[in-house]
């Protein structure tokens, strides 16, 4: 019944594995995005405790998007276990960068997904992960545009407090 079924499925079991890894990293990604938005509410970052959470609602879209395509091909998607998200940060400056950090991670997953699938051509999926690669883009300039502003406005006096109010204006508006 196993081989019969996997037969019926549109992606081989090392595509389904690799994406079922996608869905925990995304899941992860949701669940620091959440600590990060916690942990900058509770220090009095407001905008960025925002900012944070509409991450963590993007990444657990990507999880659900991941999920279902599995389960579209004929897969067998996995509810991942999520442990080991960090609560608390030595500093503001940190959670941007351990934002960037996330997001590079994630990019190099999904290009590692992409590879695989090139090996076997499985182009239903390339097609499907080109969305992903648009939106990492888009991911990695907003982390970066945040990371940035530590540099620019300079945390001293009132600039982590400016720092906070203009991550909430980040935008990224490339249709390229």
């Amino acid at each position: 019944m196993k081989d019969l079924l996997r037969i019926k499925s549109l992606i081989s079991s090392d595509i389904e594995a690799l994406l079922n890894q996608q869905v925990k990293k995304e899941a992860f990604s949701s669940s620091a995005y959440l600590a990060m938005a916690s942990w900058c509410n509770r220090n009095g970052y407001d905008f960025s405790s925002e900012y944070f959470f509409k991450q963590a609602e993007e990444e657990r879209h990507h999880q659900l998007k991941f999920y279902k395509y599995i389960l579209d091909m004929g897969g067998n998607a996995v509810s991942p276990e999520i442990t080991g998200i960090k609560q608390e940060y030595n500093s503001f400056r940190e959670v941007f960068e351990e934002a960037l950090d996330q997001e590079i991670s994630v990019t190099n997953s999904i290009k590692n997904i992409y590879a695989r699938c090139m090996k076997e051509q499985d182009f239903v999926t390339m097609e499907f992960l080109n969305w992903f690669l648009k939106e990492q883009r888009e991911e990695e300039y907003k982390a970066r545009r945040a990371l940035e502003l530590f540099e620019v406005i300079g945390e001293e006096g009132t600039g982590r407090w400016q720092i906070d109010k203009h991550v909430g204006q980040i935008k990224y508006d490339s249709e390229a």
